[in-house]
């Protein structure tokens, strides 16, 4: 059976002009997000946005460019009920109609990386850090991403056998890299918040690849 590839979101500045006419700043984060895009694909990954412009566009755009793309690497997860909002490079286009809090199906993502952003990208890397994902902040791109840079986001102790931060990159190369290097280590699943701080649940040992068929309903036992 095909393993499945990894998701990993890409999150950052909306309201970033076309790269034609945005400013340098805009222009920089463009060129990251695209190449972030195409790399990740290059390596097997699926690209997953919030399916608008700016970074989001830039990211989907560089996905496409890659000599391994095909059809399905890019999702996009709009807030509105529309189909027609998502950029013109998303593939799989899911309206969900929950506006913000469509953050937190981005949040969820396997693996999210942040290229500058405001403060719906906070949203953003607050849930994944929430969640226990592996997150990974542009240092050279003006917005959250840079501020949180090798930080952790607050005390809440996610992983203890590590040191446990937002990871800082300045390219697509080093963000491959780290998620070769570190995604094996997020190996936790959300479960639930406790006095404040995410409870996490071991998921991955031992070669986990899901939940064991269950034969028969009967046999479902209820969670204490």
């Amino acid at each position: 059976m095909q393993k499945r590839r990894l998701i990993v979101a890409v999150v950052g500045n909306a309201a970033s002009p076309q790269p034609e006419d945005c400013s340098a700043i805009g222009k920089t984060k463009w060129d990251l997000a695209f190449e972030l895009g195409k790399a990740l694909v290059d390596n097997g990954y699926r690209v997953l946005t919030g399916g608008g412009r700016g970074v989001m566009r830039a990211a989907c755009a560089g996905a496409h460019a890659s000599e391994k793309y095909r059809e399905g690497d890019t999702i996009a997860i709009c807030p509105s009920y529309d189909f027609d909002t998502a950029n013109d490079f998303a593939d799989i286009v899911i309206p969900t109609g929950i506006d913000m809090a469509r953050n937190l199906i981005i949040g969820n993502s396997e693996v999210v990386v942040a290229v500058g952003g405001g403060s719906g990208t906070l949203n953003e890397i607050s849930a994944a850090w929430k969640f226990g994902r592996l997150v990974l902040a542009y240092k050279n791109a003006e917005g959250w991403s840079s501020a949180l840079a090798d930080h952790p986001l607050d005390d809440a102790i996610r992983y203890d056998t590590f040191e446990d931060k937002i990871w800082g990159v300045t390219s697509a190369q080093e963000v491959i890299q780290k998620i070769e290097e570190l995604y094996p280590l997020h190996n936790k699943a959300f479960d639930r918040i406790g006095f404040g701080k995410p409870i996490l649940k071991l998921k991955r040992d031992n070669g986990w690849v899901g939940p064991e068929k269950i034969k028969n309903p009967c046999d479902i036992k209820r969670l204490p």
